[in-house]
């Protein structure tokens, strides 16, 4: 079995605005005091000594929380776009509470998130590729490390995305997507790609 905890990386400004971040990479999108905070106290309570590595996605915020995560152990580190947040397209950057007011038939108002049919109007990355490279990324990780303990650090869809792909719900919004610095863990059976969702959304 390959075990995969995937964190979600702490908090940003940008987070705390309300606004849409996709693969926005500047300075409103780094971690923020909270943030740090929460890096920090993750590593307290989750000492991630036994794992192998750390997979990270290529933006600030990730490899900021990856680098706080691994402070005492040290272990090896890579990156991987397939780890990348959902790209928003043209809502990259735009606040989420002024985009639900303007095209609230494509939110779930309960969530306060886009729904699947948001992608044409913002030229947006659909759920569907988020969950096809995700599922690359899976399959290719369980091939290299049939018997590995994988600590990724990525983002709330993408950690989403990873968790639909095994649950395959009807409806995507069933599922929230986690909070910031909370862990989700999968494991995957080597032999026959076989996936099981072992817990998710745990805050520390």
């Amino acid at each position: 079995m390959t075990e995969f905890y995937l964190v979600r990386h702490g908090q940003t400004n940008a987070n705390l605005a309300g606004i849409k971040q996709g693969i926005i990479n500047d300075k409103f999108t780094y971690l923020n005091d909270r943030g740090k905070e929460q890096a920090r106290n993750l590593r307290t309570k989750f000492n991630i000594q036994f794992a192998d590595r750390l997979i990270v996605s290529p933006l600030h915020r990730t490899i900021e929380t990856a680098a706080i995560l691994n402070g005492t152990a040290k272990l090896p580190v890579s990156y991987d776009d397939r780890l990348l947040e959902i790209s928003y397209g043209m809502w990259d950057g735009q606040k989420n509470a002024n985009l639900e007011a303007e095209f609230p038939e494509v939110f779930d108002h309960h969530l306060h998130d886009v729904l699947p049919a948001y992608a044409p109007l913002a030229n947006g990355e659909t759920f569907e590729a988020v969950q096809k490279r995700v599922a690359a990324f899976t399959k290719s990780m369980t091939k290299k490390y049939p018997d590995g303990k994988l600590i990724i650090v990525t983002h709330g869809f993408t950690v989403k995305a990873f968790t639909l792909n095994a649950l395959q719900p009807a409806d995507p919004m069933t599922l929230p997507e986690p909070a910031n610095t909370s862990v989700t863990k999968l494991t995957v059976e080597s032999l026959t790609g076989k996936q099981y969702l072992e817990f998710y959304n745990q805050r520390s």
